[in-house]
This record gives C-alpha cells, structure tokens and sequence, in this order.
C-alpha cells in the first residue's frame, strides 16, 4: 500500500490505496513510517508524496476499530522533520490525516480541484496538540479557525490565498508544476538542504514546550465520548450526526 521509489535524487513515496480512498489503516502508517526512518541515502535530494487515484488520501480508515488505530502524530512528525525537503503532489482531495500529512510537508503543490479539509469536528472528534500546532504554524490563527472550527472542505485556491500550499495548477498543468518545483529542488546544494531544513525545523519547535495536559485531556474526552462513536458512525452511514454533547 505504500511504494518508495528513487530515482535521480527524487525518492517517491506512494499512498497506493485508491479503492479505499487511501484512507490510512494500519498498514499504511506502519509503511509511511518505514519510509520517513533513519536517514536519506546519499543520493536523495528531495522527497516526493504522492498517491494512485482520484483521492490524495482521505484521512485515517475510520472502518478499523478505534482501540487499534496506530499513532499517527509521530508519522506526521517524521515527515515534518525529514531531513531533506518534502513535497506532496495533491491531486484531489486531502481531508482530515490527509489534509495533516500534505501540509506537515515543506511545499504542497495541488490541482484546482483539489479540497482540503478537518472534519473531526463534524465526527466529534479534537486534533491532538501536536496537529493543532503545526495548523497554526502554517495556516495562523485566522487561517486554523477556519480549517479545525468549521471542518468543510477548504478548494485549493482559498487555500492558496491561505498561504497554506506552494503552487496550484489546473488538473492537466500538476505535473509539469510539481515536476518543476521538484527539478528545481533537486539542483541544489544537499549539505544547504539540510542545514536549512534543520533550522526551519527547529525555529518552528517553540510551542513544544508549553504546558498543555489540560488541553490533551480535553481531547481525550472528546474522543471517548458517545458523540464521537454516533459521527464516526454517522459518516459512515452518510447521514447528520445527533449530538448529546456526552
């Protein structure tokens, strides 16, 4: 389900899940996490996300059982802090982890038709502290609200105007977008690469330090409730969740 190929200093990581919406089971966040571990070869320059289909991935597979549901902040993490720059090639949409894994990338190229979007609180559910801090990293304050509070869908050129994604083409312009942006990283120095990666990546670590376990046990209430068990299951059955607020 997940394919890791390189060739001339483009490594390709590909979500190949399409019957499914390559929403992430288990088995995908164990492979994405095999393939962000250790280091770079020495040929790599740039990393490449992509994935089979007319869905960029549509969030974690809310079919499997909650009490088996692997982590999936330190595979967002690992992405995150990669060594070498990352670019998710988005070609439709990328909801709830999957809108959380193109943008814990360091460049989002994405097709017109493309939609980005946070549903949990349309399912009851809350984005851990992690999630909701790199949100804010990339997207501010205004832009946060509007992706976690409202949960729709955000089109790809709002998210643009956003400043949340790189480049945005038309359907049948997103390679030649993505191939360009991707040559151009590949070009350059690999040791610059890095020690620029690894500074942005540390620069933007400041909110990890701040005290937040009353805000994690929120979240955790939130995600054991029965509201949250009637969205999971309302979504899947294609109706309007009754809230309890319980």
């Amino acid at each position: 389900m997940i394919e890791v190929t390189e060739a001339d200093g483009v490594r390709t990581v590909l979500l190949n899940r399409p019957e499914k919406r390559n929403a992430l089971n288990g088995e995908m966040l164990t492979g994405l996490a095999a393939a962000f571990a250790g280091e770079p070869s020495k040929t790599e320059r740039v990393t490449v996300i992509r994935s089979i289909g007319e869905v960029f991935c549509a969030g974690r597979d809310l079919r499997e059982p909650r009490d088996q549901w692997e982590p999936i902040e330190p595979v967002f993490h690992a992405v995150e802090t990669w060594p070498l720059p990352v670019v998710s090639v988005v070609q439709g949409p990328a909801i709830a982890g999957g809108c959380e894994l193109a943008l814990h990338t360091d460049f989002v190229v994405a097709s017109t038709r493309s939609a980005f979007g946070m549903s949990l609180a349309q399912i009851g559910l809350a984005p851990s502290w992690f999630l909701a801090k790199r949100l804010l990293e990339v997207a501010g304050p205004v832009g946060a609200r509007e992706i976690l509070l409202l949960g729709d869908p955000i089109p790809s050129p709002r998210m643009a105007e956003l400043g949340l994604i790189s480049r945005i083409a038309e359907p049948d312009g997103l390679e030649a977008e993505a191939g360009t942006l991707i040559s151009r990283l590949a070009k350059n120095a690999p040791l610059s690469l890095r020690a620029i990666k690894a500074l942005l990546v540390r620069e933007m670590a400041f909110r990890d330090n701040i005290a937040h376990d009353d805000v994690d046990a929120l979240v955790a209430i939130a995600g054991r409730s029965a509201d949250a068990a009637e969205g999971m299951l309302a979504r899947m059955e294609k109706r309007d969740p009754v809230w309890k607020g319980e």
